[in-house]
């Protein structure tokens, strides 16, 4: 098993990477839209549907309100910026209900309700990535943003393996400690550190303060958008969203963190005025 996740993760991130420096803002937009079609296609079932017509009527709905957004962007004011920070208050919602977790559970136990809960979790994912491609610094953000990701989760593991005894969330996802959170969050401040000094060295002390702040807060919601999807899964009795990608489940298991953090970068954008 462990193998299987090297060898896809290897096959992986060079294809994340490959679609951040060589494809161009509007092939990459068409990119990131194929893996939020997966996505749906495998979020149907995390809600508790099986029709395969209805699952593609799904696929389609979800691409029409994609092509709708761009549109939208295209003719008036609309900014992206502000619906992908907007989608943190859905995160705020999401805390509540993995912290009071089962009593949360009548909630969102109709499938309608979990159906639709796709669209705070993956189309801000969609605006996002599109809304840092735009910039002329696209591939250092993007790819700060997936290292950002990426290496907490290898903190975490770490971390949680040598020092994890304190449960996190063991109602939702009883692997996961506060140890493993620490260690993801440290990761990342040096992570975005090391970046910052080689790339960005003139921050100013506010800057420096506010950088590192909003990298561990992106950790520690990309942790909260892991647990989301585990809350949907234990609801549905699934383990993985499927199993497209050996060793890692599906689309969503590998995306989960990155729709949580994403919004949060975002703000850290604005906000660190980087």
């Amino acid at each position: 098993m462990l193998l299987q996740r090297v060898l896809t993760a290897l096959v992986l991130a060079p294809l994340m990477l490959a679609g951040i420096y060589l494809l161009s803002p509007p092939l990459f937009s068409v990119f990131i839209g194929v893996i939020v079609m997966i996505a749906a296609w495998e979020w149907f079932n995390l809600a508790g549907y099986s029709r395969m017509l209805m699952r593609w009527v799904f696929v389609t709905l979800s691409a029409l309100v994609l092509l709708g957004l761009w549109w939208l962007a295209e003719q008036s004011s609309l900014s992206w910026t502000y619906l992908t920070i907007a989608a943190l208050l859905w995160w705020v919602l999401a805390l509540v209900l993995v912290l009071t977790y089962p009593g949360s559970q009548s909630l969102i136990a109709q499938p309608g309700v979990r159906l639709m809960l796709f669209v705070p979790v993956m189309v801000p994912l969609w605006l996002g990535l599109n809304l840092i491609k735009a910039r002329p610094d696209a591939t250092l953000m993007l790819t700060w943003l997936m290292l950002l990701v990426w290496g907490a989760d290898i903190g975490a593991y770490f971390a949680g393996r040598a020092f994890g005894r304190r449960k996190l969330a063991p109602n939702v996802s009883p692997g996961k400690t506060w140890a493993g959170v620490y260690g993801g969050m440290a990761t990342s401040m040096l992570i975005s550190t090391g970046l910052a000094m080689l790339f960005i060295p003139a921050l100013s002390a506010v800057q420096w303060l506010l950088l590192l702040l909003f990298s561990a807060l992106v950790v520690a919601i990309s942790v909260l958008g892991d647990l989301v999807e585990s809350l949907l899964k234990r609801l549905r009795g699934i383990k993985d969203s499927s199993s497209l990608l050996p060793g890692h489940g599906g689309v969503l298991d590998r995306v989960d963190s990155l729709c949580a953090a994403t919004p949060m970068f975002v703000l850290m954008l604005v906000l660190v005025a980087l």
